[in-house]
């Protein structure tokens, strides 16, 4: 029986060249956590992203319109910090994440967020993720087939008594 060669980094799709674009050390404050020490007063937490583009127009034709601009996806950072909704690392990094994807038309992303010196003798805890885009749409399906499509609102039951 002959051994199956080793993939090479050209057999995955993701190891296509890929232009990465990183944002290191954002740091800001926000609610998040699960113990009640931490739901009342903001904390510190120190995000790095790395966003891939399959080789962004942006390298022939100079043009910001053709890649990821920092400067937007540093405010709509500064805008999720103050309103984010979830409690653990890992939601909000996957929050992040979707965002590149869909938003800023990423191929892949990596996630790292941080809580800084959360415990004392512990430098840092924290997620990081990693996601790729779905180039044929199939979670739009899958959130389809859970039933996870918004609705229209009916309005008020006719039947109900006020």
């Amino acid at each position: 029986m002959s051994a199956q060669p080793a993939p090479t980094a050209r057999s995955h799709p993701a190891a296509l060249p890929m232009d990465l674009i990183f944002i290191e050390g954002y740091t800001g404050q926000t609610v998040i956590g699960i113990h009640a020490s931490e739901l009342h007063r903001p904390q510190p937490l120190v995000i790095d992203i790395e966003a891939g583009l399959r080789r962004a127009r942006a390298c022939r034709t100079d043009d910001i319109a053709d890649t990821i601009d920092y400067s937007v996806v540093r405010d709509r950072l500064d805008a999720l910090m103050q309103d984010h909704g979830v409690q653990l690392l890992e939601a909000l990094a996957e929050r992040i994440a979707q965002m590149l994807l869909t938003d800023f038309h990423a191929a892949r992303v990596r996630v790292r967020v941080v809580k800084p010196r959360k415990f004392d003798h512990v430098a840092a805890v924290g997620v990081q993720i990693e996601r790729e885009a779905d180039p044929h749409g199939t979670q739009v399906l899958r959130w389809i087939g859970s039933g996870l499509v918004p609705q229209p609102d009916p309005g008020p039951d006719p039947d109900s008594k006020p």
